[in-house]
């Protein structure tokens, strides 16, 4: 499945495909929300679960120049480059 084929999905077949296909990495606190990263079929997304009413309330393709970016890399550990 491609990540426009993923997207188009509704958001509950967006949960069941990635909570049963993707793999969980880490998750973090941001603003109202506990935000779980997945890596699923060589993409990262981000899941956002609001703390109050404790639904998921969007799933979305992690943005590589957001801050949260700096969240997640304090908490995993990346391979360091090859020369």
């Amino acid at each position: 499945m491609t990540q426009v084929q993923f997207l188009n999905m509704s958001l509950g077949e967006q949960v069941q495909h990635i909570y049963k296909n993707g793999t969980f990495v880490t998750d973090i606190r941001y603003y109202e929300y506990k935000v779980n990263l997945f890596l699923l079929e060589g993409n990262y997304f981000e899941v956002f679960i609001n703390h109050k009413s404790v639904e998921i309330t969007k799933i979305s393709p992690l943005n590589y120049k957001s801050n949260r970016l700096f969240f997640y890399l304090d908490q995993v550990k990346l391979p360091k480059p090859q020369d």
